[in-house]
């Protein structure tokens, strides 16, 4: 296929894309809101309550990241870091793992992240949103929660994974020759 009328195939699927996300947002926007308790978590400062998380802000966005033991968790996380600043000035945001503040503190600081971490260790959070599987294993993904008078509800969520809207790591490589190919995320590289 001649790379012109190839592009002209992608802007067609893109703007496809463009109408289903629409439709997606509409749908969320219909949704009735989900009620969630105001859940206890860990945190270097001490206990910490999901209504504390929210801050000045009526928007919380919750990270559900596996923790430590996962490299794709840690590189959706050093995005995280250089969009930070611009989520703060319209919502809350903090990423909840299983592993402990001390952990979460230490490798916090060898990735420079600055954002605010909260562990879930010894809860039912992350199974109550749906982050953990009926075998216990973790899963990641964002639960966006709103502040209704003295509740708290969850508006969405949704799972995260390899070629989603939440990184663009995976979009750069879609542009090359072979795309994504065999490479993984690693926590360190060569």
């Amino acid at each position: 296929m001649k790379y012109v009328d190839a592009n002209a195939k992608v802007a067609d699927y893109q703007r496809q894309i463009t109408d289903i996300r629409k439709k997606i947002d509409e749908t969320r926007a219909a949704t009735e809101p989900q009620r969630v308790m105001d859940y206890e978590f860990k945190s270097p400062a001490g206990p910490v309550r999901l209504a504390q998380l929210f801050g000045v802000h009526e928007d919380l966005i919750v990270i559900h990241n596996m923790g430590t033991s996962c490299n794709a968790c840690t590189m959706w996380a050093d995005g995280y870091q250089g969009i930070h600043h611009h989520v703060i000035a319209r919502a809350a945001f903090v990423v909840s793992s299983p592993d402990s503040p001390e952990i979460q503190q230490k490798f916090a600081a060898s990735r420079s992240w600055t954002f605010s971490m909260v562990s879930h260790q010894g809860t039912t959070f992350a199974a109550d949103m749906g982050y953990r599987s009926a075998l216990g294993n973790w899963r990641p993904g964002i639960s966006v929660f709103k502040r209704d008078g003295k509740n708290i509800v969850r508006v969405s969520d949704v799972g995260l994974q390899p070629h989603d809207d939440f990184c663009t790591v995976y979009h750069l490589f879609d542009l090359l020759p072979g795309g994504v190919g065999d490479w993984s995320p690693k926590l360190r590289y060569p």
